[in-house]
């Protein structure tokens, strides 16, 4: 086992122990343990969809279309380009607001209508998450689509493969073991920055721990646990990522 694995198992069992052995822990983790699970749901729902909407802007992108490359190019340097949590306000708080009045206009004929505060604050984070780290996505799926060698490609289509038949049979298969393994880490990086949906006042971890120390003045017992669920997660998906990145170069050298 390597060193620094050994100690974080060490600081694992340490924190773990700690938790369980002190009362004045108890409390807080039962007070926290809500907040992982609608930290987990808002990073789970927020990149299946981040990297659907990723995948269709690498599409775009390696189109031969050139304004649809033009386009999906424009999005991924603006989006690229925001902070995350800037991202987040904006969305929240300018681009629900002008949803709900496009939705509005869309059910006028039909005299329906909807109200801001039918937005959830928790979908309004997902939203922000989604746009955010769909550029990203985009050129992971980009870099592993132009890593299949050219020739590949066109064989396929003098063969007389359609693009859509040569993009699902030839190129998927070969850039999947390319994405995976940025792509895992991408998750990883979303759980962490699903803290910034606390600042909307969703109740994931960090905000249910905002809410405990502030009224209990805990302070140093309540961070410790919020780092040691957020510890907890980002490092086992951590160990996930690398093992499956040396099983994909194991069936690669075979």
């Amino acid at each position: 086992m390597p060193w620094w694995l050994l100690a974080i198992v060490l600081i694992f069992v340490l924190g773990l122990w700690a938790i369980i052995g002190d009362a004045g822990y108890a409390p807080i983790f039962r007070a926290l343990s809500g907040g992982m699970v609608t930290t987990l749901w808002v990073t789970a729902i927020a990149f299946s969809l981040a990297t659907l909407l990723g995948m269709l802007v690498a599409l775009a992108r390696t189109s031969g279309n050139r304004v649809l490359r033009e386009i999906a190019t424009f999005y991924t340097e603006i989006v690229r380009g925001i902070p995350v949590l800037v991202l987040l306000f904006y969305v929240a708080f300018v681009g629900a607001p002008a949803l709900i009045g496009a939705a509005n206009w869309l059910l006028a004929p039909i005299g329906g209508s909807v109200t801001i505060r039918q937005f959830d604050f928790a979908w309004r984070a997902i939203l922000a998450l989604v746009v955010a780290y769909s550029a990203f996505i985009a050129e992971i799926f980009r870099a592993g689509i132009e890593a299949v060698p050219v020739g590949q490609v066109e064989a396929a289509r003098s063969l007389g493969l359609s693009r859509w038949a040569c993009f699902r049979h030839i190129v998927f298969p070969q850039a999947l073991r390319t994405i995976l393994p940025p792509l895992g880490n991408d998750f990883v990086s979303m759980i962490k920055d699903s803290a910034l949906v606390s600042a909307l006042g969703v109740q994931d971890i960090t905000q249910l721990g905002k809410v405990y120390s502030s009224g209990t003045f805990k302070f140093f017992e309540t961070y410790n646990v919020v780092a040691f669920l957020y510890l907890t997660m980002t490092i086992s998906l951590s160990l996930l990522v690398r093992w499956l990145e040396h099983r994909l170069a194991v069936s690669d050298k075979r």
